[in-house]
């Protein structure tokens, strides 16, 4: 589903990607890990092209990345985002926010768009919410509200960059019960996240990046408990407090 090649990125002198080779097979489910400023946002942020690399190939469902503005969107339209700070139109009602890249992107009739916001946003469990506004909602009913609408578009490949992280601890559990639900339907996803948790229960794979660079990756069981790297082991000790 995505091949990454030799990536590499700068920022100015910064060196924040060094030489990622990755390969997310159709409907694997991988968390990335890792100290802040390890690049891991970076790099999901190249998948879709929000962040532009200097060096390497990206391939997302069989479509090589490049600069061409037309190919850039028929990517993204493979690929559905959810961010950190949720990124929904305050002005726009629930149903507004789900239904506008549908109609102007996909080029739906209004009627169409309003059916399949509803239907995800059912499945997401906020359809009671539809007809409210952003500010009107707690922050993980927005980030919910978040994921419907990237699932409004049908992608292929689901990116998480650290979704629950902006969120008090009582409201984690309702998104990433979402998040998990996804999975079990055979979602291909890359997730930022530290809820190690969710990594035990959803990873196929747990990859660990430190400085840029991937140093560990490996099915959760071995990962959690037979870490191979030093430095893995340090961050898990740290994070989970052995």
């Amino acid at each position: 589903m995505i091949e990454i090649a030799g990536l590499n990125k700068w920022y100015g002198d910064f060196h924040v990607l060094r030489d990622i080779d990755l390969t997310v097979a159709r409907g694997e489910r991988i968390v990335i890990c890792g100290p802040s400023g390890s690049g891991k946002s970076t790099l999901i942020r190249c998948i879709n092209h929000l962040e532009e690399h200097q060096e390497g190939r990206i391939v997302v469902n069989g479509m090589p990345m490049t600069r061409d503005v037309k190919r850039i969107e028929q990517i993204r339209r493979n690929v559905g985002m959810v961010f950190q700070h949720f990124n929904l139109f305050p002005h726009l009602s629930v149903l507004d926010n789900c239904c506008i890249s549908q109609t102007w992107v996909q080029k739906k009739p209004r009627a169409e768009a309003e059916r399949t916001s509803m239907e995800i946003l059912e499945r997401v469990q906020i359809a009671d919410q539809a007809r409210k506004y952003p500010g009107q909602l707690s922050g993980g009913q927005q980030q919910r509200v978040a994921i419907a609408r990237a699932l409004c578009m049908q992608p292929e490949v689901m990116l998480f960059d650290e979704p629950t992280s902006a969120l008090d601890p009582e409201m984690i559990k309702e998104v990433l019960d979402v998040m998990v639900e996804l999975a079990r339907e055979g979602m291909t996803m890359l997730c930022v996240t530290h809820e190690m948790g969710f990594a035990k229960t959803v990873a196929d794979r747990v990859i660990f990046m430190d400085q840029g660079q991937i140093i560990e990756q490996a099915p959760p069981e071995q990962f959690f408990n037979h870490p191979q790297s030093e430095r893995t082991q340090l961050f898990l000790s740290q994070i989970l407090g052995h």
